[in-house]
């Protein structure tokens, strides 16, 4: 099994190369390219006009190296609720999918639509997203990349934190986005963490899933209550029967962490013994995961 992690934080302090040469160095197979810092930055390389140039140097990189991409990450949110503004997120989208089939990525997580409270309005919220995953499969069939939906949540701030069901909180909403797009250019990313944020069994999430449904996994930890994003076993959620389920359906996808908080605030000199320990517990996750005969 593919082991994986997101560049995002890593990418900001040291540097793409440096980034990839790191991950190479700690024992990852591959890594998942995050586009978050896109959507808030039009002065990176990447929004040029030589866009596909930079894309196809940075892909030279990391064949250099030795690292491929397997997994990537769009820009966050998809939507606002403003026409025009969701014009320019939806274009956004596409040009990375462009890239990240160059970078040599298979699936690319795009999150669903959720501008609007799914408590109110989950009918509305799946025809929105419906029409808008099937506007970007004709570009997952050009560029030859699976779009991944992931399962989300959303927050009430005051007067007490708390956290919601969103767009594909529920497996039965999950797989019922799948099953209705039916495509094989539209897969699942199951967002491990998010599951127990809205007091769903990750377990049973992942049976009722599928492995022809989910193709993809963010892995990290979190104490139940906020999405920390940080190393598993490091907070509440509890690994065994999440690992057990993914052996009993047979899960072909990669391993993927997005557990990136482990690198936010650590000395520069710590960042490849982080990034060894986080390799080192995949490989012991994988481990774990019973495989059928």
């Amino acid at each position: 099994m593919i082991l994986s992690t997101q560049t995002n934080i890593l990418d900001k302090r040291i540097g793409f190369e440096k980034t990839i040469q790191l991950l190479k160095d700690a024992g990852f197979d591959a890594y998942d390219y995050s586009f978050f810092y896109m959507r808030y930055n039009h002065d990176v390389p990447l929004w040029g006009d030589d866009y596909v140039k930079v894309a196809y140097e940075m892909r030279a990189t990391t064949d250099k190296i030795g690292l491929p991409c397997n997994q990537a990450h769009a820009p966050f949110p998809s939507s606002c609720g403003d026409e025009l503004t969701d014009r320019q997120y939806f274009d956004e989208i596409v040009r990375t999918m462009e890239i990240a089939s160059i970078l040599g990525a298979k699936i690319i997580v795009v999150h669903p639509k959720q501008h609007i409270r799914h408590a109110f309005h989950a009918k509305k919220l799946k025809q929105m997203n419906l029409e808008f995953y099937k506007a970007l499969l004709p570009y997952a069939e050009k560029f030859n990349i699976k779009i991944a939906t992931e399962n989300m949540w959303t927050c009430r701030k005051f007067p007490n934190y708390k956290i919601f069901d969103s767009v594909c909180a529920s497996p039965e909403e999950f797989c019922d986005y799948v099953d209705s797009i039916n495509s094989p250019y539209l897969c699942a990313c199951l967002d491990l963490g998010h599951v127990p944020l809205v007091r769903r069994d990750v377990a049973d999430f992942i049976q009722k899933l599928g492995s022809n449904r989910l193709l993809a996994l963010h892995v990290h930890d979190n104490d139940l209550i906020r999405d920390l994003h940080t190393l598993p076993y490091l907070q509440k959620m509890d690994y065994t029967p999440i690992l057990k389920a993914l052996g009993e359906i047979n899960y072909q996808g990669d391993f993927t962490f997005e557990a990136n908080e482990l690198f936010a605030h650590i000395p520069t000199k710590l960042l490849l013994p982080a990034a060894k320990l986080m390799a080192e517990t995949g490989r012991y996750m994988i481990s774990k995961i019973p495989m059928q005969d």
